[in-house]
This record gives structure tokens, sequence and C-alpha cells, in this order.
């Protein structure tokens, strides 16, 4: 035990490095805060508040692939990157708790927004830090370290001066915040110098858990929506539509696309490895958990719409376009996501989930007309649909050329 917390040298990785319990805790504290964004915009289901989420998840996200790259270099239960770790979890707990109330309006208090800031800058500058601490002999990493503090730093003053004005001044703020620090890092990353990855197969598996634990997680906001009528029949019924629209998310990923792609990235030369994990993973899988995000949003309201409706409407009334929106273009950006991840690595794009996609985008409108309960089968039967058709006639992707 006093080995696991001493200060000391950091523990590199070795190739067969798998994820450790203190990782999955770690991707825990992450994904609780994904869902408490599917809170904030269930508040006021608005488009101004789909745009609102989509900066928080950026903000969110973006901390955690540089976290799963730095736990790919060495292992993160040991000495001081446990330690930086455990206060990295701690900070963000705190910012999944005041996510609620991330938006300032008017005269509203600027506690949660300036808290949600200050924490994203702990976030960093721990990072930072960690990356020192663990580069120390790398003459290149430390060179690279220097030039990664710039766009961290010119984020900074976007993200307090966006909690001090609320309002359109605080989206715009934070999301130049995140497309500087993003965009300044990747640049930094692919051309200038994070190191490779040592283990590819850890590098996959922690996002491969990131959707499974996004997945179970979402499937929380059918306790949400239901309150105390979780016995209503209407209710079930959205909570298995639900349930299945998860399986099919699941098995779209795990079954077709996760393993071949880690075999692919595996394959890759090491030093090359940086380039597509950085893409393939810490992008497209973006896509992936936003998606879920989306959808858990959607499927919020529609149980909710199930547990409130009168016994004439069983099926519960149309939902605004908001939560159409949410309940459709969740599934919709899944598997663009997930179209994307594997073009990136096995270099292999089925046309069905594009079409699969393009098929839920064009029903929108449609959906909007339609009862909530009507809407969730619909988005769920062409997951079921396309579930199948790989099932029996798609060629896996690891036998493509």
């Amino acid at each position: 035990m006093r080995y696991i917390f001493r200060a000391g040298p950091p523990v590199p990785t070795e190739e067969t490095h798998r994820t450790t319990p203190f990782e999955v805790f770690f991707d825990l504290v992450f994904v609780f805060a994904f869902i408490r964004v599917a809170t904030f915009t269930a508040q006021a289901p608005t488009p101004l508040g789909l745009v609102h989420s989509l900066v928080l998840l950026l903000l969110l996200w973006w901390p955690f692939t540089n976290y799963a790259w730095l736990a790919n270099q060495v292992r993160a239960d040991v000495g001081l990157v446990r330690a930086g770790n455990c206060a990295v979890m701690a900070a963000m707990f705190v910012a999944a708790l005041v996510l609620p109330e991330a938006w300032r309006h008017g005269n509203q208090s600027l506690a949660a927004p300036m808290t949600l800031a200050l924490v994203y800058i702990v976030v960093r500058v721990v990072y930072l830090a960690l990356v020192w601490h663990i580069s120390a002999g790398n003459k290149r990493l430390r060179a690279a370290l220097r030039l990664r503090v710039i766009p961290v730093a010119v984020g900074v003053p976007a993200l307090l001066f966006g909690a001090v004005f609320g309002g359109a001044t605080q989206t715009l703020l934070w999301a130049a915040a995140f497309l500087i620090d993003c965009i300044g890092g990747l640049f930094i990353a692919v051309s200038a110098g994070r190191a490779p990855l040592p283990s590819p197969s850890h590098f996959a598996e922690r996002h491969g858990l990131m959707v499974i634990i996004a997945l179970g997680e979402s499937l929380i906001s059918v306790g949400v929506g239901a309150g105390s009528a979780v016995a209503h029949w209407p209710v079930v019924i959205a909570a298995l539509l639900a349930l299945t629209a998860a399986l099919a998310l699941w098995w779209l990923y795990f079954e077709n696309a996760a393993a071949p792609a880690g075999q692919a990235l595996a394959r890759i030369p090491a030093p090359d490895r940086t380039r597509t994990g950085s893409i393939a993973y810490s992008l497209t899988h973006f896509a992936l958990i936003a998606g879920i995000i989306y959808l858990s949003l959607g499927i919020e309201v529609v149980v909710a719409h199930m547990a409130h409706h009168p016994p004439q409407q069983p099926a519960g009334t149309p939902l605004d376009w908001t939560s159409t929106a949410a309940l459709f273009g969740g599934p919709a950006l899944y598997l663009i996501g997930r179209a994307l991840f594997l073009r990136l690595t096995v270099r292999h794009t089925a046309p069905a989930p594009i079409v699969a996609a393009g098929t839920i985008l064009a029903l929108l409108p449609v959906a909007r007309h339609l009862p909530a309960l009507a809407a969730l089968a619909l988005v769920t039967i062409i997951l079921i649909v396309l579930v199948c058709y790989e099932r029996i006639s798609w060629q896996p992707p690891a036998a493509a050329k």
C-alpha cells in the first residue's frame, strides 16, 4: 500500500496492459457528469438548450480523452498519477452536481457557471502537471508540453468571462474555449509530439468501456422520467423500448466495430498510432457518447409523457421539436460516429448504417406528429432492423482488404 501512494517515478504501461478498476471508477464519474448534461437539457428542452448541452459535452469529453491517453503511458493507479486522478474525480463530481445550473441568465447567480469554469481549469492544470511528471527525460514530450500550455492558457479567460457574462456571450466564449483547447491540442499531439500509444488494446478497451457505461447510465433516464408511475403499462412499454434501443446500440458497437477496430489499431506501428488514436477514438467516440446522451434525453421525455398521459391518450401526445430531435438525432449521430470510427480504423464502412441514419433523420418531421410512444417505437424498430441486417449479411470489417 505504501508503494501505491508514495511519490516516485511513474510506472510505464506494457503492451498487454488492461484497464484497471481504478480507471473504471474514474470513467464512472465522467459518465455521471455526461448524464447530468441530459438532466440540464431536460429542464428546458429548447433548440438553444441543445446547443448548450453540446458545448458542455465537448468541455467534458476533451479532458477525458487526455486522461485516457495519459493512462496509456503510465499506470493511473500508482503514485502521483493516482493522486492527480483522484483530484480530477473530485473536481468532475462537483462539476456534475452544478451542471443543471451551468448557464447563467439575467441576474442569476454566477456560482454554478463559475464553479464549472474553475473545475475545467483545475482538470486541465492537473493534466499538464502530470504530463510534466511523466515526461522527465523525454525532451520531445517536454517541448510539446510547453506548446500545449498555450491553448489551455488562451482558453482560460474565455471560460471565466463566459461565466461572468452568461447568456449568449457564455455560449460563444465557452465554445471558443473548447475549440482553442481541442484544436490546438490535437495539432500539437499529431504533429509535434504526443508519445505513441504503447498499449493499443488498453486504449481501445478504455473507450469501449465509456460507451457501455454511458449506455447503462442512459437507462437511468427511464426512472427519472417515470417517477412514481413505473407500474403503468404505457410506462413499462416505453421502458422496454428504451432497453431494446440501448441493447441495439450496444450490439452495433461491440459485435461489429470494437474488436476489428482495436485489432487494426494494434497493427499500426507504434510511432504512427497517435494520429489514428487521436482521431478515431478521441474524436469519433464523442459522437457515440453524445448520441447516447441525446437519446437518453429523448427517452426521459417520452417516459414522462407516458407517466402523465390522460386515459384517452394511452400512447401519449406528440413530442415538441426539440425532444423529437434529441430522440431521433441521438441514434443518427451514433450511427454516423460509428461509421467514421470504422472508416478511420479498418478503412471500411458498410452502407447500411448510413442508410439507417439517413432514414432516421428523414422520419424526424413525421415523428414530430406521432404520439410519444409511437415515436420511440419507430426509432427502436429502425435500430432493430439494422441489427438484424448486419447480423445476417454484413461482412465483418476485419476481413476487409
